[in-house]
């Protein structure tokens, strides 16, 4: 079998797949602008375009006035195949909405859960959150070729896939992405939801043109996750980061009698205590949060916090010796600059390491908008590769 390096139909895959990523970034082009783009001349953009037309994945989308007397045809990729659906998913509830290859902005649904765990049933509610996205932005749910689901813990890789979650009663504990893959027909990715909030974070957020960094997440629970050039660091088991469950050192433990693990002392329970003993209440921690956002009380209330964030950031600091420490979830969101500068000061004043301490940058929903930008880039991987083929066949 001969090599296609060099070939006129290589070059031709090559130049359709530049021309095709040309109109996913900057959306609809003229002939002119993707000769400036890909770096062509107008009889390859043209025949680019012809191919890529006949491939079902550009369109002519209209013309603009360009020179006198004449216009030019806007060229446009067709981003309503393939497509996929981002998912995070809690206790009570999930969010999803549908992603395409150019990242384009989808509605986002909301589907509330019953209480009893009885009730639940993982290939029912990832279908209908299918559906419901699919039908709130128009599109085909045949077409949804890939789903992305991020949760509170993780899947094991190896064998079976056991899932550790708390957050997912009723959902099976092994062969959970078989069973979706098989009764779904779709490609299912079960992310960590800490880990898609460092995705998040990394294309527009406060990890966003850093070489390394570590999210430390606060919310219900507490995780973190690892960021090096751009690749997540997942671990053998898939359980890197799950720094909840971490037992404390002698001095963590010393600021909260109550605490055994890093989650007692930083958790939605350990905020509940600081809050309390600065004479709030509040029914749950979302609840929580808010007073504790209106109190007068906020400044002192998130430097008892930073204090604890501080001693169980120490184990992320000399396992990965991060240029910055990224706070993020429900809790950092509200704690905001005031709590990473308690942080920082924390971390100087008991430790040898002093990254850079920054609140998160995304304050609506990041695992959802993680999930969006890991499908994002699935999806388009998916849409170039066919493109390649059909070049080369």
């Amino acid at each position: 079998m001969k090599a296609s390096h060099g070939t006129p139909s290589w070059l031709g895959a090559v130049n359709d797949r530049v021309g095709l990523s040309a109109l996913l970034d900057h959306g609809p082009l003229t002939r002119n602008r993707i000769c400036e783009l890909v770096g062509v001349s107008k009889p390859t953009a043209s025949m680019m375009m012809t191919r890529l037309i006949a491939a079902g994945v550009v369109e002519e989308r209209g013309q603009v006035a360009g020179n006198p007397g004449r216009s030019a045809t806007l060229y446009a990729a067709r981003t309503d195949r393939p497509l996929a659906v981002a998912i995070a998913i809690e206790a009570d509830e999930l969010r999803a909405c549908v992603v395409d290859a150019a990242g384009s902005e989808r509605p986002m649904v909301r589907i509330v859960f019953p209480r009893d765990a009885a009730e639940r049933d993982a290939v029912r509610e990832v279908a209908a959150a299918i559906r419901d996205a699919s039908a709130a932005a128009g599109t085909d749910p045949s077409v949804v070729h890939t789903v992305c689901i991020g949760t509170a813990g993780y899947v094991d890789p190896h064998d079976d896939g056991t899932l550790f979650s708390e957050t997912l009663p009723g959902w099976p504990i092994t062969g959970l992405r078989r069973t979706l893959e098989t009764e779904l027909g779709v490609a299912v990715y079960i992310e960590n939801d800490v880990n898609l909030a460092a995705i998040a974070e990394r294309e527009s957020g406060a990890g966003e043109g850093r070489d390394v960094f570590a999210l430390l997440w606060l919310g219900n629970g507490v995780g973190a996750s690892f960021d090096v050039a751009g690749d997540l660091h997942r671990g053998s088991f898939g359980g890197a980061g799950e720094i909840g469950f971490l037992p404390l050192s002698a001095a963590a433990q010393a600021l909260d009698e109550h605490a055994v693990t890093s989650q007692d002392l930083a958790g939605a329970l350990a905020v509940r205590r600081i809050a309390v003993a600065h004479g709030l209440a509040a029914d749950d921690h979302r609840a929580m949060l808010e007073a504790i956002a209106a109190s007068p009380e906020r400044a002192a209330i998130f430097e008892d916090l930073g204090e604890r964030v501080a001693h169980l950031s120490l184990p992320l600091l000399a396992t990965l010796d991060p240029g910055r420490l990224v706070l993020a979830g429900p809790t950092a969101i509200v704690g905001g600059r005031p709590l990473a500068e308690a942080v920082e000061r924390g971390i100087r004043r008991i430790s040898r390491w002093y990254p850079e301490v920054v609140a998160t940058h995304l304050d609506h929903d990041p695992v959802l908008h993680g999930a969006r930008a890991f499908l994002t880039a699935k999806v388009r991987d998916e849409l170039l590769g066919t493109v390649a083929r059909l070049s080369l066949s």
